[in-house]
């Protein structure tokens, strides 16, 4: 049997999806492509935006930008620069850019474990009956020092309960969390089907803020699982590897 599942690259048109649905538009951070009016009236709204690649991947090519009281401070992997302009920081960015598409998307302040920036990865996988389910819930910890949590860019996956935990939640929050994440899951899983058939799984990557609010920053169709043989309980890993069989993605 072949592995197939619908993959769509571009992060504009999956944000685009989103935002038409009533009750998903509430979780997506505004989001704009990039071009100098748009970036002077993000960076007029916002104190932090990201700038990254349209149908980029793996965290690559992800800078940070932060408006500050004599302009603007970049980052990009571990290093920061100054643009006192919005001139030079357009500059900075086209060159950056080098004539790919870009998007401009509202910083969200992640919640930290135990003093770290986490993010939240939602596996949906749909099964042969055409049904959409979560099937697993877990953490991505980023090293403070840099712009993503992306296990490529030396994030470490962990259980939600437990970096959850560390963010100061009890056991009850804990699992109306869960709850309310899964279903954001199972919801994303039927819009998309509206747009193209095909899909088999998705992989959002969801942020909770220090508010306790939930902001689905990307939806990846073509799911990074690997990550997940490097926790010690296989469960969630075995989990996902019991739908995947059934489109093919594991033999």
């Amino acid at each position: 049997m072949s592995y197939t599942s619908t993959s769509i690259r571009s992060k504009w048109t999956k944000n685009n999806w989103l935002i038409k649905h009533q009750d998903l538009r509430k979780h997506v951070p505004s989001t704009m492509l990039f071009n100098k009016m748009n970036l002077t009236s993000m960076l007029s709204d916002y104190s932090i935006v990201y700038f990254k690649p349209t149908d980029g991947s793996g965290g690559f090519n992800i800078v940070r930008i932060s408006k500050k009281s004599q302009g603007y401070e970049t980052q990009y992997k571990t290093v920061t620069s100054f643009h006192k302009t919005m001139n030079d920081l357009y500059n900075y960015l086209h060159r950056f850019s080098n004539k790919r598409s870009f998007l401009l998307q509202k910083g969200i302040t992640l919640a930290r474990t135990n003093g770290k920036p986490f993010d939240i990865r939602v596996m949906v996988q749909k099964t042969n009956n055409g049904e959409w389910v979560s099937t697993a819930v877990c953490t991505k910890i980023g090293d403070s020092r840099k712009v993503a949590t992306n296990y490529n860019q030396g994030g470490k996956i962990d259980y939600f309960h437990q970096t959850m935990s560390g963010a100061g939640y009890n056991s009850a929050s804990i699992q109306k969390i869960e709850e309310k994440l899964k279903q954001l899951g199972v919801s994303v899983g039927n819009h998309f089907d509206h747009y193209i058939k095909g899909f088999r799984e998705l992989g959002l990557d969801v942020a909770l803020d220090s508010k306790g609010e939930l902001w689905i920053l990307e939806v990846n169709t073509r799911p990074q699982i690997y990550p997940l043989k490097n926790l010690q309980d296989k469960e969630l890993y075995q989990r996902i590897i019991y739908y995947a069989k059934q489109y093919g993605r594991f033999t």
